[in-house]
């Protein structure tokens, strides 16, 4: 049924059981996967200034993301058809935007990732990608 799935992956609880789904996906239905990590840098806004990171927090938090990357592609690693990207912007639209460079059949995502902001029944992110994505969306909880 799907042949290309698209895992958001963050690295929290809730993406991991998403990658999870995936993987299994992925092996019974014989579909390449596409495991995404996006990350922001921290910036800072004090009314209308921007206060962007300094270069040593830029480093780490580019380390940190390429660590996660790698966490979900040792995951991954028993399956033949996996490629992982490490992408930078904004979560939700940097996903729905790689979703369709690829032509994904199936997105995947956990309910909650990482941020602090939490929303009535979805996280920020997930909610986003279902509301706007024009491919199913898969919700792991």
């Amino acid at each position: 049924m799907f042949k290309k799935l698209l895992v958001a992956f963050d690295g929290s609880n809730h993406s991991q059981k998403a990658l999870r789904q995936a993987m299994q996906m992925a092996e019974d239905n014989g579909a390449a996967l596409h495991i995404l990590h996006v990350f922001q840098l921290p910036a800072l806004i004090v009314g209308e200034s921007f206060i962007s990171a300094p270069p040593q927090l830029e480093a780490d938090t580019y380390r940190k993301a390429e660590q996660v990357l790698e966490q979900a592609q040792t995951l991954a690693a028993s399956l033949p058809n996996v490629t992982g990207l490490l992408k930078y912007g904004r979560p939700a639209e940097v996903t729905l935007e790689y979703a369709e460079a690829i032509q994904a059949d199936l997105i995947i995502v956990g309910s909650r990732g990482l941020s602090g902001i939490r929303e009535l029944v979805l996280g920020s992110v997930s909610h986003n990608i279902v509301q706007h994505a024009k491919v199913p969306v898969l919700v792991v909880k």
